[in-house]
């Protein structure tokens, strides 16, 4: 009787503290819920992609883009036809008097060195509406990395030391390897010299190969240089991200596959990842079928793993608030 009594009182204890915790576990998500938007940070979006709602997205993030302005962006594998189209870009890379910024590959093909790339460049339009810097053509540097698992440094070109602002123009889509492509990648790879970004697809073990790590340290190995980049600039960047050519591969792919779904928009916003998931959000909550395509990418490839990664670095939250603009 005494252990039947022990074991009742026990298990209504148990039942207890599990009511207890699944209340305050409740509470707390309340809570959460019903933060002060003003305490998030702020998306912009514009869902109809023209220049004059590139520059008016530009503005509506209220950062200034002063002195020497770089403009990162894919200039675009040769073959391709996805990456953004100058026309578009045109109006806000010469209204902060931009020089679009890129480096060289680390995958061989038509951007390999800087002779190639520069040809690429000016064959997609680019060097036709401002000047274009291969920012590894002469060197690279090293930027420290904090708290990485992986990466005690980020390799990059040696003339992004050059800029005083850079804005990270994006090309939302899907990425082969990474899952998509976004304002992360295109500041952690993008910014990375040929080394560099054999480092982080290495995971930090090598800058004359691939390797082949776990697909999650590569993905946390983006995100960590991502924070070299941020950390470097402080408050002397921006990101926006046209989620238009919704292809599952990425720019850097010379036969893409085709879109299966319908432009999203122009989102931009001072927070990297709350960029990023927000475009992750706005495809997996759109009406498109189109999008199961781009939704298995991402998700065959743990591609959210690098925001999880991201935020814990500190680099950004994938808490937002939303603000259409159109």
């Amino acid at each position: 009787m005494r252990t039947t009594f022990v074991t009742l009182l026990m298990a209504a204890l148990f039942t207890t503290l599990g009511f207890a915790q699944t209340r305050d576990s409740q509470r707390l998500s309340t809570q959460q819920a019903e933060l002060p938007a003003k305490n998030l940070p702020k998306v912009f979006l514009y869902k109809e992609i023209s220049p004059e709602n590139l520059v008016k997205i530009y503005e509506a993030l209220g950062r200034e883009a002063k002195g020497n302005v770089a403009v990162k962006l894919s200039t675009g594998e040769p073959g391709g036809n996805n990456f953004l189209q100058p026309a578009l870009i045109k109006d806000l890379v010469q209204k902060v008097n931009g020089t679009i910024v890129e480096c060289n590959t680390a995958y061989g093909g038509g951007r390999s060195n800087t002779e190639s790339h520069l040809k690429a460049a000016a064959d997609h339009g680019f060097t036709a509406i401002a000047t274009v810097d291969i920012m590894d053509a002469e060197g690279e540097t090293e930027l420290p990395v904090t708290g990485g698992k992986h990466l005690t440094r980020d390799i990059v070109g040696k003339n992004f030391l050059n800029y005083d602002f850079v804005i990270i123009l994006s090309h939302f889509k899907g990425h082969a390897m990474g899952g998509f492509g976004g304002a992360i990648k295109n500041m952690a790879i993008g910014i990375a010299s040929s080394n560099g970004k054999r480092l982080i697809h290495s995971a930090g073990t090598s800058t004359t190969s691939w390797g082949n790590p776990a697909q999650d340290d590569f993905l946390e190995s983006m995100a960590e240089a991502a924070k070299a980049i941020a950390d470097h600039c402080g408050e002397n960047i921006l990101y926006i991200s046209v989620a238009n050519n919704l292809s599952v591969d990425c720019d850097c792919d010379s036969s893409p596959a085709d879109p299966e779904m319908g432009d999203i928009g122009i989102l931009a916003s001072l927070d990297p990842v709350a960029l990023d998931r927000a475009c992750t959000d706005l495809v997996r909550s759109s009406e498109d079928h189109g999008k199961i395509h781009l939704i298995e990418r991402i998700d065959s490839r743990h591609g959210m793993h690098t925001l999880d990664h991201a935020e814990a670095l500190g680099v950004g939250s994938q808490k937002y608030e939303l603000v259409e603009l159109d």
